[in-house]
């Protein structure tokens, strides 16, 4: 078989109000930018709740074994100590 070259189209898109590509979309609908932004910022939120709630459920599993292995406090005390490390006196 004998393959025609393709035609070249030279055009572009004109509207008779002459308000352009935007006149195309709906009014109150998103740009296909904002509404792909709006996507990956609504499932960014989810994947981060869902990595704090593994997080937390990890977190208190680890301390609940921790109490367990260690003896029980009897007393416990809390100290406020500063510490100054001080250069020769000339």
């Amino acid at each position: 078989m004998i393959e025609e070259p393709a035609e070249i189209v030279d055009g572009e898109l004109v509207l008779g109000d002459g308000q352009g590509v935007d006149a195309l979309r709906r009014p109150g609908t998103l740009s296909p930018v904002a509404a792909q932004t709006v996507a990956v910022v609504g499932a960014s939120v989810v994947a981060a709740a869902a990595v704090a709630l593994v997080h937390r459920r990890r977190a208190r599993r680890v301390a609940r074994r921790r109490r367990r292995m260690l003896a029980p406090v009897l007393a416990s005390r809390s100290f406020l100590i500063d510490v100054h490390v001080l250069g020769e006196r000339k």
